[in-house]
């Protein structure tokens, strides 16, 4: 995301990033800036007056010129799909022709050619079999089927519940954390017990408790009881809010809210980036940007240790889902293994980006993938971790992966897109982005992903982003979807 600072009330401070990224300072910011430098000045209260109506007109030109920026890209990429698909007809027209001169050409020299130059030609056909094989068709179909909408600004992370609720967990920029029922898309329950950006959010595997982590520079475990018919979210009535509308559009909605954790976990000196249960759920591991990690004990709420050696602030942290291991991303271009296996815990280092980590994953047989702002996602195996298995290049950024249980990558950018990737670097899809294609996709940078082991009305991958919204997204093989057709 190459975030340089999330700030405790939530806005994002970015170094140079694409045309498509949307400015991050409002007007009110701007105006409270200069306000201090102009108390020593007789400016009269109409003045002030005028200058906040002027940056309220600057803040509309901007946002004028950001929807025409929109547009074209839209159009460019509309244009650049022709192109893709041209080239795929013409290099599958091409490249039977050229697969069977190559093969003549090397029945013809195989006596006079020596065996270096065998090997060329075979190794060129192989490498021309690859390029063509890119251009295949999409292995995976994918549509919208849900929208969650409510959040008053950008939405960090989404997590999907690991009791086999069918709900998701939001973390916003708007200080709030919200959880969702997946089937109908309501909103069950705000938790507003932060006094910063909330930046990640995760489910506890057994309970119902969910952990977030805040630019406030703490993490809060709250109990997360929904009801699915009124709005109780907590089983303490006295620390309910009252009802609040989700929706501002939707005066019908009204939701239950909650402000009081079950849990604090402090010690950091900076923001929380994010946080996520240990395996067996007795332990939680915090990243911050103070440059170190943290393992609390959950039933003391202490401390048990600090984990150092990052030389810049750390991204993200995610843990195994079976064993006592856990990675941090870092923007000092590296990833760390922890291990915690044993009484002392150990590190490896990875190291391969060339620019800052947003964000390691672990995945099926073993491995680790791994995302950057250097455009680049690697597949790591943990039982060798001096080169990456796989690498997988693209044009945008990297933000929060995730992978399925069946080994796909869904690999959110800065530039709207989320694309699809095997584990061997194979792409399977691409999200749909704008109206103008089958569905709807995000429309501002997309900030995380997270897939649903058991699919809900259809639901198995779930996306947020700055837009303020969170799609649910039906992501099947072709072959299903031809089964269903015939069913």
């Amino acid at each position: 995301m190459s975030v340089s600072q999330i700030t405790s009330s939530g806005k994002v401070l970015k170094s140079k990033r694409n045309s498509m990224t949307r400015p991050q300072s409002t007007v009110d910011d701007i105006y409270s800036n200069l306000r201090g430098d102009f108390e020593n000045e007789n400016i009269t209260p109409a003045f002030k007056i005028r200058l906040h109506s002027l940056f309220r007109q600057i803040e509309k030109e901007f946002e004028l010129l950001y929807q025409e920026n929109q547009t074209l890209q839209e159009k460019i990429d509309i244009l650049n799909e022709k192109i893709e698909s041209q080239t795929f007809d013409k290099q599958n027209y091409d490249s039977v022709d050229f697969d069977n001169n190559v093969s003549k050409a090397l029945a013809k020299k195989v006596s006079s050619s020596s065996s270096q130059k065998l090997k060329t030609a075979y190794k060129l056909k192989a490498q021309t079999s690859k390029i063509v094989s890119s251009f295949k068709a999409p292995h995976l179909t994918c549509n919208v089927v849900k929208e969650y909408a409510g959040h008053k600004d950008g939405v960090w992370e989404v997590s999907v519940s690991r009791t086999g609720q069918p709900i998701i967990g939001t973390a916003s920029a708007d200080h709030s954390a919200c959880i969702w029922s997946i089937d109908n898309a309501r909103c069950l329950l705000q938790y507003n017990g932060h006094n910063g950006s909330v930046n990640s959010v995760r489910f506890h595997p057994q309970k119902d408790l969910v952990l977030t982590a805040s630019g406030d520079s703490t993490a809060h475990i709250w109990q997360a009881v929904v009801s699915w018919d009124l709005p109780k979210g907590h089983s303490s009535e006295e620390e309910l809010e009252g009802s609040e509308e989700c929706d501002e559009s939707k005066s019908d909605t009204k939701i239950a809210t909650l402000r009081t954790p079950v849990c604090e976990l402090v010690g950091h000196s900076g923001p929380i980036s994010s946080a996520d249960w240990l395996a067996g759920a007795d332990y939680v591991i915090t990243a911050s940007w103070d440059r170190t990690g943290m393992l609390h004990d959950i039933e003391s709420h202490t401390t048990i240790t600090t984990l150092t050696g990052h030389d810049l602030e750390i991204t993200h942290a995610a843990t195994h889902p079976s064993q006592k291991l856990a990675v941090t991303s870092s923007r000092d271009t590296t990833f760390r293994l922890w291990d915690f296996r044993e009484t002392v815990q150990s590190v490896s280092v990875f190291q391969g980006h060339s620019e800052s980590v947003t964000s390691a994953v672990f995945a099926k047989e073993d491995k680790v993938v791994s995302g950057s702002d250097d455009r680049t996602v690697k597949v790591w195996d943990l039982r060798n971790m001096r080169s990456p298995l796989a690498t997988i290049r693209t044009d945008s950024a990297i933000n929060r992966l995730s992978v399925s249980s069946t080994g796909v990558i869904a690999i959110p950018h800065d530039n709207r897109q989320v694309r699809l990737f095997d584990l061997t670097g194979q792409r399977l899809a691409r999200l749909p982005r704008s109206s103008r294609q089958a569905g709807h996709g995000h429309n501002r940078m997309v900030a995380c992903t997270a897939w649903a082991d058991e699919p809900s009305n259809n639901i198995n991958l779930f996306t947020c982003g700055f837009d303020r919204k969170v799609l649910g997204w039906s992501v099947q093989s072709v072959k299903d979807k031809e089964k269903e057709k015939d069913i």
